[in-house]
């Protein structure tokens, strides 16, 4: 490259060409960094006080060097400037404030010039081919690239992917893989990201998109559209679930998946080290996906809790250990498959479950409600679970219960009220205590156990809780651990984090549009201010 500056015309330019084609950049790129080069030496030979500058004809390989300088009537700057007479020598029409161009006799090179040269185009070279490296792999993300295994750092797998290299990182790979130097594989293109030496593209093959591609090469009617995989969970190198749908009622999802004699499948298999694929057929039914998702195992019953995404799912006494799975492997993928947290219990502990809540909600109706048991049980039985059913019910519908009327209907609802009033004042004078301000009561949506709450998390004023934001206030809790009962298993939900406590307010079930309306009502008093502060500095400025 170092005799490129000081080679003649035809040779500058079929250097050019043949950088240009070796990093399959634009020829322009370098040529814009040869001429870079040129001026660099030039003013590290003519004074780098000068501005100096260099043209090199893309067609011809014409070198031109010349200095800028403005013409004016006293020179102060000798590199920089000229006075009008030896300007109109350059420059017969040259005037005062022009900037005129002085011709400057070509550059021999000595060999640390030459060097130095060459370390410019090189640099100029590089940050081109990283940038056409970027561009051509930005917009790639989530899409299967096959490349040679160069090397193997730290655990990490660097990936030589023809014109960019890539990294599988020691989380994104199959455990147990042995990756060698020189061997072919196939990875998802994660992300890509730009940085100083080059696109960083990060791989995978433990995504479950990259099972999900997988599978688009080897059936065909995934490819086309007309098979859809909506869900899809792994456990990687050890086993996977995924959920298929067919959009044409005449072809079975599962079977075109699985293939002749299971030939589609197992080729995804392979190419996933052995890993285990259930194929379950998907449902917009939640507990009948669910049921299929928990194969092999047999479901008794499903409860589905919406509003705690959580799902209840009742399985015979010998089914138990095939549901969990081992290390809890099945219903942790279920789980994922889902994207609800799953509870597994077997049918005697469900049927204790039941009889504890039963009992506990016959003895606080009959507490409260001043009732015998009878009673107590009869409204459970109805399902009746809380005080406010009770209260706030058709009186219709309670008077309809057997062996109830009109006048006893009554009387529950006017002693559930009561009841509901105990609560409430009790809730009020703890809120007291605590110190929160009654302002708070005031708030829409707020009850005296929430203003608990919030005075417990030391929320005391207006101003403490108008400095929450909506989630801070209403975010649902995630349960951390999930447990099958006290002695048995502990089974952790996906992307679960210890440290995720949810709102404040969490427990109570409130709303987004709720959480905003509380805090934007907490809020108002800020603007009520503005107006007084406004016509308080306007009077201070008049004096």
């Amino acid at each position: 490259m170092a005799s490129a500056i000081s080679a003649n015309k035809a040779e500058l330019l079929a250097i050019a060409n043949s950088v240009a084609t070796e990093k399959m950049i634009d020829k322009a790129i370098v040529i814009e960094a040869m001429e870079e080069a040129i001026q660099k030496a030039a003013r590290a030979r003519y004074g780098a006080e000068n501005d100096i500058r260099a043209k090199l004809d893309p067609r011809t390989g014409d070198l031109r060097l010349w200095r800028v300088v403005e013409v004016v009537e006293e020179v102060e700057d000798y590199f920089k400037q000229v006075d009008l007479k030896a300007a109109q020598k350059l420059q017969a029409d040259a005037k005062l404030g022009d900037f005129i161009v002085d011709p400057l006799p070509p550059v021999d090179l000595g060999r640390i010039d030459a060097q130095s040269a060459k370390q410019v185009i090189f640099q100029k070279v590089r940050d081109a081919e990283r940038e056409r490296q970027y561009e051509e792999f930005k917009d790639r993300a989530n899409e299967v690239i096959t490349g040679v295994i160069k090397s193997v750092e730290f655990g990490h797998v660097i990936v030589n992917l023809g014109r960019a290299e890539g990294v599988i990182r020691r989380d994104q790979q199959i455990p147990r893989e042995a990756a060698r130097v020189g061997e072919r594989v196939r990875a998802l293109i994660m992300k890509v990201e730009r940085n100083n030496r080059g696109p960083q593209i990060f791989l995978s093959r433990a995504h479950p998109e990259f099972m999900k591609k997988l599978f688009a090469q080897e059936v065909p009617e995934i490819y086309d559209g007309i098979i859809e995989i909506k869900a899809a969970a792994r456990d990687p190198g050890s086993r996977a679930k995924i959920g298929v749908i067919s959009r044409d009622s005449s072809i079975d999802p599962v079977g075109a998946c699985v293939g002749m004699k299971g030939s589609r499948v197992q080729a995804v298999v392979q190419e996933l080290q052995g890993e285990k694929i259930d194929i379950i057929p998907w449902s917009e039914d939640t507990a009948t996906f669910v049921v299929n998702a928990l194969q092999p195992a047999t479901v008794s019953r499903v409860v589905i809790d919406e509003d705690e995404s959580r799902i209840e799912v009742v399985v015979p006494d010998d089914q138990l250990s095939l549901a969990i799975g081992r290390r809890g492997q099945n219903v942790r993928l279920a789980s994922q498959l889902t994207e609800s947290q799953i509870d597994i219990m077997t049918e005697q502990e469900s049927s204790e479950k039941r009889q504890k809540e039963f009992a506990e909600r016959s003895k606080m109706f009959e507490e409260e409600l001043d009732v015998d048991e009878t009673l107590s049980q009869l409204l459970v039985a109805e399902g009746f679970a809380e005080l406010e059913e009770v209260a706030y019910v058709q009186l219709d519908e309670l008077a309809g219960i057997e062996g109830f009327d009109e006048e006893l209907a009554q009387e529950l609802q006017s002693r559930a009220i009561e009841a509901l009033e105990r609560h409430e004042e009790a809730a009020r004078e703890e809120r007291r205590g605590l110190g929160v301000d009654d302002a708070l009561a005031e708030m829409p949506h707020l009850t005296e156990n929430m203003l608990v709450t919030l005075g417990k998390a030391g929320i005391k004023t207006l101003d403490d809780l108008a400095d929450l934001a909506t989630d801070e206030l209403i975010a649902k809790k995630r349960s951390e651990p999930r447990r099958r009962n006290t002695d048995g298993p502990q089974l952790r939900r996906p992307n679960a984090r210890p440290e995720d406590k949810g709102g404040v307010l969490g427990e109570y079930g409130l709303t987004e549009e709720q959480g905003n309306e509380i805090i934007m009502a907490a809020r108002a008093h800020w603007f009520d201010d503005e107006p007084a502060n406004e016509e308080a500095a306007d009077a201070d400025s008049s004096q």
